[in-house]
């Protein structure tokens, strides 16, 4: 993964080119950027798979270099950098990848960079056409240690309301979303199944149904070991469903 470290500042920029030589491959410095402008320039005219973009800087700061990386023919990857977390929700809407906070952590570094999932040039040329977008999964910004940072849509199993927040669910972890449920519904159409007023299933990922000690009807979810409670109301249309599944 070939990576260019964007910063106004020589030390920041030093101090994070340093961090990724240390992680060693598949990651690689492959140059340094005083500004968004710059960076336009390099991406256009080198083989750039991400750029670790820190957001105020002069001439062109990290957020119209973004919408303007985002508009190449081949845009690479982006991660901010920055020391004002209040910039997070700007960043994911000029097509940010992750968000990271200064001083950034070593192990926080990696867990972006493996996140970003790029897929490097070559392995775009050996795609056939068609573009990428729709090979690569959807995302969506979860809160996380503090900062922000994205979620395949994939990795879903569920999502919950509890309180004020929505609370996605994956094999390994739970994490806080700022959408609500009826948002995340509508985004995503087809990709979700209500089981409860407070809850949504993701369908590739529903297995079944059982009944509880009570008799209380829950789905079976791949990943996840509880069954989640269906109510009265939604349990005609899992049932129906499923139906359709094993139909197919």
């Amino acid at each position: 993964m070939k990576i260019l470290v964007v910063d106004d500042e020589p030390l920041a920029r030093a101090r994070l080119s340093r961090l990724v030589r240390e992680l060693g491959e598949p990651f690689e410095v492959v140059g340094e950027a005083a500004d968004g402008a710059e960076a336009l320039r390099r991406c256009e005219k080198e083989a750039v798979d991400l750029v670790l973009l820190d957001i105020r800087m002069p001439v062109m700061g990290g957020l119209d270099a973004a919408r303007g990386l985002a508009g190449l023919p081949e845009p690479p990857a982006v991660i901010f950098v920055t020391a004002y977390p209040e910039h997070a929700l700007d960043a994911f809407s000029a097509h940010a990848d992750d968000y990271l906070v200064k001083p950034v952590r070593r192990e926080r570094l990696l867990e972006a960079l493996q996140r970003a999932q790029v897929m490097t040039r070559a392995q775009r040329t050996a795609l056939p056409p068609g573009g990428t977008e729709d090979r690569l999964p959807a995302r969506l910004t979860a809160s996380y240690r503090g900062g922000l940072r994205t979620l395949d849509l994939e990795q879903i199993i569920c999502l919950r309301a509890e309180d004020k927040y929505v609370t996605a669910c994956t094999r390994d972890e739970h994490l806080l979303l700022e959408e609500s449920l009826k948002q995340l519904e509508e985004r995503f159409p087809g990709q979700f199944l209500r089981v409860h007023r407070n809850a949504l299933v993701a369908c590739r990922w529903l297995r079944g149904i059982e009944r509880g000690p009570g008799g209380a009807p829950g789905a079976v979810l791949e990943g996840l070991s509880e069954r989640l409670p269906i109510s009265r109301r939604h349990l005609a249309a899992v049932r129906a469903w499923l139906r359709g599944v094993d139909k197919g």
